[in-house]
């Protein structure tokens, strides 16, 4: 059985693990270097980096038995460019969902630049836990106020310095964090609000929860797109059930 995910998630790794050692011929589309190193490599698992457009992934996914759709709660164009190229290709599509975070008591946004918008007439520093790509948001606001935390690659550091952030404010680390790094990072930097999206458990959105109050600060929620799918043991299940 073939099948192709489109990963970069936790949820994507261990599905495509799960799967190869059930004996699937399984191919991980991720879109960084980055997504690479993180999926690793193991028997039965073909690992493609780099993006792609809607005809490149509809030729890739000629001839396959499933797609199933493992990117980030918030790709939002890369979920319908899969959607539609599993449709050209006639290739059965499942999205795999996040698990959401319960209500929290936090300053609720529908994106990037709304949480901007906010912020902007408030004074305090920023700790920005949103990835490299909101950056530009952000970008109405004073650098000197702004501490985004990004992942440790030439792209994340280059993507800050394309707009303003001084070298010192950069927090270039690997997550998920802890709850005690977390209020580290906002003491060390005098952190008035933190702006974060909900990534569930697998992205330590409780732990930022939690060291937001502890420490007294605002946290700040890009609100997740709505959308349906199933869960990691239902795709398992299915999967599963198709490879009998």
């Amino acid at each position: 059985m073939k099948i192709i995910i489109f990963s970069g998630t936790t949820e994507g790794r261990l599905l495509s693990r799960l799967l190869a050692e059930k004996g699937a011929d399984v191919t991980v589309c991720v879109a960084t270097e980055y997504g690479c190193e993180e999926q690793g490599e193991a028997p039965g698992i073909t690992v493609l980096t780099g993006r792609k457009t809607v005809e490149e992934m509809t030729a890739l996914l000629r001839g396959s038995d499933l797609c199933v759709d493992a990117t980030h709660p918030y790709a939002v164009e890369v979920t319908k460019s899969v959607r539609r190229a599993c449709a050209a290709a006639e290739v059965p599509y499942r999205r795999l969902l996040r698990d959401r975070s319960a209500d929290t008591d936090a300053l609720v946004v529908d994106s990037a630049e709304a949480a901007a918008k906010l912020l902007a007439d408030r004074e305090g520093n920023i700790l920005l836990a949103t990835g490299m790509k909101e950056l530009p948001a952000f970008a109405g606001i004073s650098p000197a106020r702004l501490y985004p935390r990004v992942l440790p690659t030439g792209d994340s550091i280059v993507a800050c310095e394309g707009v303003g952030i001084p070298h010192r404010n950069i927090i270039a680390m690997q997550g998920p964090f802890s709850r005690e790094l977390n209020e580290a990072l906002i003491r060390q930097f005098h952190i008035a609000y933190l702006v974060t999206k909900d990534g569930g458990k697998a992205g330590g959105f409780q732990e930022k929860v939690q060291a937001a109050k502890n420490t007294g600060i605002e946290l700040v929620l890009i609100r997740r797109p709505e959308e349906t799918g199933e869960t990691f043991e239902e795709i398992a299940a299915a999967c599963e059930e198709l490879m009998r």
